[in-house]
């Protein structure tokens, strides 16, 4: 997860972390394979057991973030301490400023 003011850092980052020599964002089909939701509802309140979920540590610099709901039309205002309630790593510089 990052800011949307944020870009994800795929190819530094990301690709680091995976461990692999290069790395993209998967087709939409494999999304809704792997999550059950439809892009622009994943949310990480329903992540199936054994997706990591993520967090770029700006994110919880916020008062409130805006989730997905596991649909496009359905949003979460949210403290970001729900994320690591969730189970999530907060990684410093998971993303770059966007611009």
């Amino acid at each position: 997860m990052v800011l949307a003011i944020a870009r994800l850092d795929v190819n530094g980052n990301v690709r680091r972390r995976l461990g692999t020599r290069k790395a993209s964002f998967a087709p939409a089909n494999d999304v809704v394979a792997a999550t059950g939701m439809a892009i622009g509802g994943v949310t990480p309140l329903a992540l199936p057991d054994g997706l990591p979920l993520w967090v770029d540590a700006r994110v919880m610099d916020r008062d409130r973030i805006v989730l997905g709901a596991g649909s496009r039309n359905a949003k979460l205002l949210a403290p970001p301490t729900i994320l690591i309630e969730l189970g999530a790593e907060i990684i410093p510089d998971l993303a770059k400023s966007a611009g």
